[in-house]
């Protein structure tokens, strides 16, 4: 049997002949934090868990998968499923894991970033959103709507998009920006966001109707699944993509 201090995470970095600071400073170069190298060796023997930015991080650095690089920190109760696929999925209990796991799929979007639903507000989480679209002029983005946005918050993110990048200009031949609303009104409402690494579907809350603070966090193989169903809802939904038409549609919460 393995060890915890023979974690995979520890055989990845040792099998790229890296040493603890070494690691430490490529992943701050990858994530913009300040890890050392002595709370990298407790992620290596379990002592301490990873969150979810720099999980990203320590994937995109040691080309890994979190099911296998994680799996000694999350042990048998780490909520991992097997989902009968290569794809597995983490399921998130708490609204602050939810939205860091959110944040961190966009932060590691490079090539397509997709997201649905009407309803976000979270303002960490729709910056993020800015932050990608601004600072990475070839990552293509498509954003579906089902029906008019819930709250102002959306609205006014949506506007910031639009001015942040035109979606009828062309970027080497390719439109990098989808903004559309699915029709019918009673069509049944997704909420997702999806990279071509990683995905998070929010789940209904326990709490209230309206509420989301809990969800599943997809690899790999499921969020390319989710990347083609949204890239699909948007090639069939309403184009919204100028500032008149976003601030025309109604928003139900102020």
């Amino acid at each position: 049997m393995t060890s915890r201090t023979d974690s995979a995470l520890r055989r990845a970095r040792l099998a790229r002949n890296m040493t603890l600071d070494e690691a430490a400073e490529a992943l701050n170069a990858i994530t913009g934090g300040a890890t050392d190298a002595s709370l990298l060796s407790a992620w290596e023997s379990g002592r301490r868990r990873t969150g979810m930015r720099n999980r990203a991080g320590l994937c995109e650095l040691y080309r890994g998968r979190p099911e296998v690089l994680f799996a000694h920190q999350d042990g048998a109760a780490s909520g991992v499923l097997d989902t009968g696929s290569a794809a597995a999925a983490r399921v998130l209990t708490r609204w602050a894991d939810l939205v860091e796991a959110m944040i961190s799929v966009v932060e590691g979007a490079r090539e397509q970033l997709v997201v649905t639903g009407s309803r976000s507000r979270e303002r960490a989480y729709l910056g993020s959103i800015e932050s990608a679209v601004a600072g990475r002029p070839d990552l293509v983005h498509y954003r579906v709507l089902y029906g008019p946005p819930r709250h102002r918050a959306l609205t006014d993110h949506l506007v910031r998009l639009l001015e942040l990048r035109d979606p009828f200009a062309r970027r080497n031949g390719v439109k990098t920006l989808h903004i559309g609303l699915v029709e019918p009104a009673e069509a049944l409402e997704r909420f997702f966001v999806a990279s071509e690494s990683a995905a998070v579907v929010p789940l209904p809350s326990l709490h209230g109707q309206d509420a989301f603070d809990s969800g599943v966090l997809l690899s790999r193989e499921g969020a390319m699944g989710l990347v083609h169903h949204g890239r699909e809802a948007c090639a069939s939904a309403r184009p919204v993509e100028t500032i008149e038409a976003v601030r025309a549609l109604p928003v139900r919460h102020t």
